[in-house]
């Protein structure tokens, strides 16, 4: 995979814009693309927002929000994990050192 760009098109709101990409993440980028245009759709269909740059500033901080979210869920979860490492790495060190006290 190169640095090369390539124009990829993409469909947001009934609209074709093209997008220049890395070769090798196209796909990643029409999943993206593909996210925030159902995310739009879903908040101009809520008829709480009119006009498309309101649609798209809700549907970017609600994808923010669950992205915050989900770094802060994780965040927990890989605090927990390294808590319980470090204890286990603690009783591994105890029996190592047991261990070797009994060999003298």
């Amino acid at each position: 995979m190169g640095t090369e760009t390539i124009p990829v098109a993409v469909k947001i709101l009934g609209k074709e814009l093209r997008v220049a990409c890395k070769e090798g993440e196209q796909k990643a980028l029409l999943a993206a693309a593909e996210l925030l245009n159902n995310r739009m759709l879903e908040v101009k269909s809520s008829g709480k927002v009119i006009g498309a740059d309101q649609v798209a500033v809700m549907a970017a901080l609600n994808l923010t929000h669950e992205l915050l979210q989900q770094k802060e869920d994780f965040g927990g979860v890989n605090t927990a994990v390294s808590k319980r490492v470090e204890a286990m790495q603690e009783k591994i060190e105890d029996s190592l050192q047991n261990l070797q006290q009994m060999e003298f």
